[in-house]
């Protein structure tokens, strides 16, 4: 591959010209639909699912430029910044430091690393980082970041002047972080107002947040006011509850979904931290931007090569059927532009790893112009999470998808 500097690369991570997460992530994803192992386009459409919110996506997405390109730092860069948005600042920080080691600079960093270290209550490294960052290509959010950061640790003076820039220019991002910093420096009445202002209706389902939230721990506010993450007696509550990705190197498996909480809170609470939530989740994210992404990684990624126990375990039986008339949870193996060689990579997998396939049937889903190779179907995400675990540690490369209703699935024939 040619090298490329890495500033130019980063350059492509969300478009240019103004151009949306979503359309840099169709744009994207069109790319890759006739080039799978396009660095450029991985990583751009790794970034655009970060701004989008889908860190599992992105994780997915830079895992696979990694192994495009396994010395550019951009990658590492790239999982750091999904872990941090997820709330493990001390995964994330395992990733940068790969990241660096490859040849990141703080600039280039900054704005996501500094958020690892806003969560970690180690906001001097994170302050650092902001301002490194803010003339880089995330120098906005940076910006936002660092206001966030400044009043987190009681400066409220610096933390408005810090976005005065974006104010002036009327970000609406900048106006809903103002509200943040008026309540993070202990004026509720200010928080509201601001708040109704760039949020209309909004100021009463937040009072109750901004009231709590000068008592949060330093950690705790960093991951109210940028994650939307709000402590309550069942513990982390976040709006999103995205799945998480895990920061040792290992399988990520897309679709995953996430651990529930075994305490409850009241349900006073519950309703009182769901409305919290609806509205962090609002405020939090990039203004005129969905919370999800509409593009699906082609595959699972080796984030890193390491051994997992194997664990056999089979999806649970159904009746073969050329058409599935509701929507259920399957296992993709492989995918490509017509089915015809599907049923023989299904036998070479078979017949490599034995044990693992023992009983299972396989599945061809057909689209225009893409077919897949499907297991399942699955009764929940939990069974076929558990069975995507089991092909990982085979080097199987496998992802969950869902059928629509009424789809064309067919057994494969002597399965």
């Amino acid at each position: 591959m040619v090298a490329v500097p890495t500033a130019a690369l980063a350059q492509v991570a969300v478009g240019t010209g103004g151009e949306s997460p979503s359309d840099a992530l169709a744009r994207n994803m069109k790319v890759l639909g006739s080039s799978p192992g396009n660095f450029d386009a991985l990583i751009g459409a790794g970034r655009a699912a970060l701004a989008l919110g889908d860190t599992q996506a992105a994780a997915g997405f830079f895992g696979r430029a990694d192994e495009a390109w396994s010395t550019s730092p951009l990658p590492q860069a790239g999982i750091g910044a999904a872990l941090a948005q997820q709330g493990d600042g001390n995964g994330a920080l395992q990733y940068f430091s790969r990241a660096v080691q490859r040849g990141a600079t703080q600039s280039m960093i900054g704005c996501d690393r500094g958020l690892a270290y806003d969560l970690l209550g180690r906001h001097r490294d994170a302050q650092a980082d902001y301002r490194a960052a803010l003339f880089g290509h995330d120098g906005d959010e940076a910006r936002r970041r660092l206001a966030l950061s400044l009043a987190i640790t009681g400066n409220k003076t610096d933390a408005l002047s810090t976005l005065s820039p974006l104010m002036a220019r009327g970000d609406a991002g900048a106006a809903r972080t103002r509200a943040f910093v008026l309540a993070l420096t202990g004026d509720s009445a200010g928080a509201k107002n601001a708040i109704e202002s760039a949020m209309p209706g909004s100021a009463s389902h937040m009072a109750y947040f901004f009231q709590k939230l000068p008592a949060l721990r330093s950690d705790q506010k960093a991951a109210a006011v940028n994650l939307g993450i709000f402590p309550s007696a069942s513990g982390l509550q976040t709006a999103s509850a995205p799945p998480p990705i895990p920061a040792n190197p290992v399988k990520i498996i897309y679709g995953r979904s996430p651990k529930q909480s075994a305490e409850k809170p009241t349900p006073e609470e519950e309703d009182r931290i769901a409305s919290i939530q609806e509205w962090l989740s609002q405020a939090t994210k990039p203004a005129g931007e969905t919370a999800t992404t509409t593009g699906e990684p082609a595959s699972t990624v080796q984030v890193a090569s390491t051994s997992i126990p194997t664990t056999v375990s089979q999806p649970s039986s159904a009746s073969p059927s050329t058409t599935s008339a509701t929507r259920r949870l399957w296992i993709q193996l492989a995918s490509g532009p017509n089915a015809t060689a599907l049923p023989d990579q299904f036998v070479r997998l078979k017949t490599r790893n034995r044990e693992l396939f023992e009983g299972i049937s396989g599945y061809i889903a057909e689209e225009p112009g893409k077919a897949r190779l499907l297991i399942g179907p699955f009764r929940n995400d939990s069974e076929a999470s558990i069975f995507a675990d089991d092909l990982a540690s085979v080097h199987i490369d496998a992802f969950t998808w869902t059928n629509q209703p009424g789809q064309s699935i067919r057994k494969l024939q002597g399965e």
